[in-house]
C-alpha cells in the first residue's frame, strides 16, 4: 500500500514521500523491540514521540511513523524526521484503532 492511502485516513505531520510502500507494520513503544521486530517496510506506530523513534526507524530503513490519541511530535523530532526523510503521521483514533485502520487497509491489497 502506498503512504497516499493512509493519508486518507491520517494527518500528515511531515511527509517527504507520498508514493512510500507499507508492507507491514509493528505497534510498540520500547525501542530495543522496535529495532529487533521492524522492517523497512513497516510502519512504526507507536506512543513515543521523541527524537529517537526517528534514529530507530532510520536504522531499521523504515521510513513512516505513526503516533495515535492525537499526541503530538516534539519539535526536535520533526527536525530529525526531516534529516533522515522519514515520514511522521498522527492519529486521532487511539492506538488500537489506529492499528485495525492500517491492518484493514494492508489485507484490501
Amino acid at each position: 500500500m502506498k503512504l497516499s492511502e493512509l493519508l486518507k485516513y491520517f494527518k500528515g505531520v511531515y511527509i517527504f514521500n507520498e508514493s512510500v510502500e507499507i508492507k507491514n507494520g509493528y505497534v510498540g513503544d520500547l525501542l530495543s523491540e522496535i529495532m529487533r521486530n521492524m522492517s523497512s517496510t513497516s510502519i512504526l506506530i507507536t506512543h513515543q514521540t521523541h527524537p529517537n523513534i526517528v534514529a530507530v526507524a532510520s536504522i531499521v530503513e523504515a521510513n513512516t511513523i505513526i503516533i495515535p490519541e492525537g499526541f503530538e511530535y516534539e519539535e526536535k523530532t520533526i527536525e530529525k524526521a526531516k534529516e533522515n526523510d522519514v515520514n511522521l503521521l498522527k492519529s486521532k483514533y487511539d492506538i488500537f484503532e489506529t492499528t485495525g485502520i492500517i491492518y484493514k487497509k494492508l489485507k484490501e491489497e
